[in-house]
């Protein structure tokens, strides 16, 4: 049954109050339009990354998400009820397609048991699943100088790498080794297991974060004034996480590391109090 747009963004709003966690904590400080638009794309991103992690996923579904996207961009829209919201919002913000091509691609490769050869190979798979969400992002907040294009890709690299040094244990059981094969091999680690070998490896990959974390940081001048408490909420979450999976060590092995609730709020009061003029 098709939908209006306005009962689509109300319902990609739900998927966002659902599921977000630490994103969603970013879009209640953006005015009403963004954050609705905001939602939209999350959900069309949280479908796609279901699609690769849920029961019964296969190359056919993906392959059936990205017939309905296109169909959906040339006005044919397929009744799953995110689509006007999420169409309203590639047309008023101007947000390129090839940005949700891009992710399926991305997600379409973790459907098999996946390891990673360099850094090199580490860098394009983390493009596709997360740099597009920095540069999707940036065309909801508002930007004017093209030098935010490349910032946001990085602050998409950044927090990529972050999930996957929280999901290490989780995804080896799914047959996914996302750190380089040539770290590995570096640190003589040939499975993910405490020990001196691996929390040297965790030091060297938390650090790598941190440079690119660090490298991105301009990104919060060149973005619409009103977007920058948002965007350094969302950017302090994550680094508190990469900074929390540095202080757990061994323990990400065992135990999901996480950011409280409360620590979140307390971002967000800080970035409104701020202002971050």
């Amino acid at each position: 049954m098709s939908v209006g747009v306005e009962e689509s963004y109300l319902y990609c709003r739900d998927i966002a109050r659902r599921r977000a966690r630490n994103f969603y904590y970013s879009f209640v400080l953006l005015p009403r339009e963004q954050k609705m638009a905001m939602c939209a794309v999350y959900a069309f991103m949280r479908f796609c990354d279901d699609l690769s992690d849920e029961a019964g996923a296969s190359t056919a579904a993906i392959d059936r998400w990205r017939e309905e996207l296109d169909a959906a961009i040339e006005g044919r829209m397929p009744e799953n009820p995110l689509w006007p919201a999420f169409c309203d919002t590639v047309a008023r913000f101007r947000i390129p397609r090839q940005y949700f091509t891009d992710m399926i691609v991305g997600v379409r490769s973790d459907l098999e048991p996946r390891t990673i050869e360099t850094f090199d190979d580490l860098y394009q798979y983390c493009y596709r699943v997360a740099s597009v969400v920095g540069l999707t992002t940036i065309h909801i907040f508002g930007f004017e100088s093209p030098e935010a294009l490349p910032l946001a890709e990085k602050c998409g690299i950044a927090f990529q790498l972050t999930n996957i040094l929280r999901d290490l244990r989780e995804d080896e059981e799914h047959g996914r080794v996302y750190l380089p094969r040539e770290d590995l091999r570096r640190f003589g680690v040939e499975r993910f297991e405490a020990g001196e070998n691996f929390r040297r490896l965790l030091r060297f990959e938390v650090e790598r974060a941190r440079e690119f974390y660090a490298t991105s940081r301009p990104l919060l001048k060149l973005i619409h004034r009103r977007s920058r408490p948002s965007l350094w909420a969302l950017i302090e979450i994550y680094r508190r996480l990469l900074q929390r999976i540095d202080g757990a060590g061994e323990r990400v092995l065992e135990e999901r590391v996480r950011v409280p609730a409360w620590e979140k709020v307390g971002i967000l009061g800080r970035a409104l109090v701020a202002g971050l003029e």
